[in-house]
């Protein structure tokens, strides 16, 4: 099978064929009042989207550009930082903390495991000098496929007094997140997951607690300056010479987001993600994230069963049915594949894929009740 190719991983996701077409047009100039007019309704349906009053930041960048645009525009040396880490990009917070001279401190768990609100209510209430200033956390943990109870950890947060600074880069469009509403400080995002486009941007919002600490930040970046953003936000322009094409392609893409309902959007990535989830327990394949309620809408990461290796599933996955999925990361590499429910994916594409997965593992050994995925996908799908 050529030309096929259907992305079943964290990002880059399916992308509309009418977004490609937008993104497919030559380049207008970035000063032009053509252009201006397109970010004015980027801007707002931005707002939309991540269910804001606040400024939404775009930087020509990747997810990761826009955790540097969070921390970078609020560490001093010195500074406090507590990362609550579900796996690599939990701990991608701290390494970027450390890179500017953070001191970091990490409240870590198991591999499809999620952040006990009590353990981070019982540090909070340790710090009764209130030294610790930020604390990080993911929503969507994109390595294991667990999903953090942000709304109230960022409440446990604001009762100490400290920033919250949340990486929602595969939950925003995917999976209810309410910054204004929750008490989110800052959250971040990426263009290459719900957003539905390809990787070149990401998005930043903070609201007026986590300006107060960027104004007493000693060296703000230059690149991911918020003061820089916001001043162009507002003027409906940028700061620097942005990805013009990803933005056109961008305008396109909220649009549909905005006609289909944010929240049937984020109804949609949790019927796919569940759907998956109970077609792969009946075919007798182990989660890595045991409970329902502790799983991302965005990625499932699976176990191989005895005796068929990850590379053996993912190659044959893209070899007879041109389906990608992903390897593990770091310490879960070889030992976990994983599936995206991600962006521009319908009940059509789940029913496939579980097809597919079926026929694979069928090919490979693996026992199981031929069929049985199939039939609770489309059950799962039809409730």
């Amino acid at each position: 099978m050529k030309d096929k190719t259907f992305l079943m991983i964290p990002g880059p996701t399916p992308v509309p064929e009418s977004v490609m077409l937008e993104i497919a047009k030559h380049p207008i100039g970035h000063r032009s009042t053509e252009f201006s007019a397109i970010l004015e309704n980027v801007y707002k349906n931005l707002k939309y989207v991540f269910r804001t009053e606040n400024d939404v930041f775009v930087y020509t960048a990747s997810g990761t550009g826009a955790m540097c645009a969070a921390l970078e525009n609020l560490i001093n040396e010195g500074d406090n930082v507590l990362c609550l880490s579900l796996g690599n990009f939990g701990n991608r917070w701290a390494k970027i903390a450390e890179s500017r001279g953070a001191v970091v401190e990490k409240i870590e768990v198991e591999s499809g495991q999620v952040i006990d609100p009590e353990v981070l209510r019982k540090r909070l209430a340790e710090d009764t000098e209130k030294k610790i200033k930020i604390v990080t956390l993911t929503h969507s943990e994109t390595s294991t496929g667990a999903a953090n109870y942000v709304k109230t950890l960022c409440s446990i947060i604001r009762e100490h007094g400290a920033i919250s600074v949340v990486d929602g880069v595969t939950s925003v469009c995917a999976m209810e997140c309410k910054p204004d509403e929750w008490g989110i400080d800052v959250l971040i995002s990426g263009s290459q997951k719900g957003f539905m486009i390809p990787p070149g941007l990401s998005f930043l919002v903070a609201n007026e607690r986590a300006w107060k600490v960027y104004e007493q930040c000693k060296h703000p970046s230059f690149y991911w300056d918020w003061a820089a953003y916001r001043k162009s936000t507002r003027a409906n322009s940028t700061p620097f010479t942005p990805a013009v094409n990803l933005f056109v392609g961008l305008n396109k893409a909220l649009e549909m987001i905005k006609e289909d309902g944010i929240e049937n959007m984020n109804e949609r990535h949790r019927r796919h993600a569940m759907a998956l989830r109970h077609a792969v327990k009946a075919i007798n394949l182990e989660l890595v994230v045991k409970d329902d309620k502790n799983a991302s809408h965005s990625i499932t990461s699976i176990y191989p069963p005895e005796g068929i290796s990850v590379p053996d599933i993912r190659s044959t996955l893209k070899n007879d049915f041109d389906i990608v999925v992903a390897n593990g990361q770091n310490k879960l590499k070889d030992k976990i594949f994983r599936m995206g429910t991600l962006g521009f994916v319908s009940d059509r594409d789940i029913i496939t894929a579980v097809g597919a997965l079926e026929a694979t593992m069928k090919k490979l050994g693996h026992k199981f009740e031929v069929g049985k995925g199939v039939k609770t996908v489309i059950e799962e799908l039809n409730q």
